[in-house]
């Protein structure tokens, strides 16, 4: 049943003048698993991550796929563009390993930005189809 209704959505995607790159594109997609948008934590908290359409490999291979990548968890920042490279600090936490969990993240009390963005092997952001942003309050 879920073969037939793939296959009848990409038909009407088609006929209505969508490609199949545009409709692939469409079904890419980053997201927290835990914490969910507006969950209250207790400091240290652990993170996990998942991703549809995209396959999960280590930083510094596979450099030009842009099928694949890693995760990043930015922290009260904004995400970064489209092409730019991630940066290394305190608020860009990398999981080059290719992890789809943090370790401890430890924040003071109050309401956090949490981003998810998805990168290419080389750390270059691939843009807001793969990046999410929650909200969460750490008590």
């Amino acid at each position: 049943m879920v073969k037939k209704t793939l296959i009848l959505c990409a038909a009407v995607g088609l006929a209505s003048g969508l490609s199949i790159n545009s409709l692939m594109a469409s079904q890419k997609s980053v997201t927290f698993v835990s914490p969910k948008d507006g969950a209250t934590v207790t400091s240290p908290f652990k993170t996990q991550f998942n991703q549809t359409g995209m396959t999960i490999t280590p930083a510094g291979q596979e450099v030009n796929d842009k099928t694949k990548g890693h995760f990043h968890v930015i922290i009260d920042k904004p995400a970064v563009a489209e092409g730019q490279i991630i940066p290394v600090d305190p608020a860009h936490l990398h999981f080059g390993k290719g992890q789809t969990e943090s370790g401890e993240i430890k924040l003071p009390p109050g309401k956090h930005t949490l981003t998810l963005q998805f990168a290419d092997g080389l750390h270059r952001a691939y843009g807001p189809d793969l990046t999410k942003t929650i909200t969460i309050t750490v008590k």
